[in-house]
């Protein structure tokens, strides 16, 4: 979960934590994702922009990985507030 147009990091699930490190929690998302490629951030402004979700294929370590980000609303004013990203390694046959 990522708060704000500067996305700082606010909550990271156990997998994301041990991919980007426990101190990534606090810290923008330029900072803390350092392995990301320009292309994840880009769309991360857009979705936060725009406010509609998107989905892409990006290289995270040399492999393949599914990056999709979703714009989280505050119920009450209907605002787009952060966003929350899902990285998903791609499977290997």
């Amino acid at each position: 979960m990522l708060y704000g147009p500067g996305h700082v990091v606010v909550y990271g699930n156990p997998p994301f934590r041990e991919l980007f490190g426990e101190c990534c929690v606090g810290l923008p998302a330029a900072e803390a994702l350092l392995d990301l490629p320009r292309a994840a951030f880009e769309m991360m402004d857009l979705v936060y922009r725009e406010g509609r979700p998107f989905a892409r294929w990006i290289t995270l370590g040399g492999a393949p990985w599914r990056l999709t980000v979703a714009e989280r609303r505050d119920p009450a004013t209907g605002g787009v507030y952060g966003i929350a990203i899902h990285l998903v390694p791609r499977e290997r046959d």
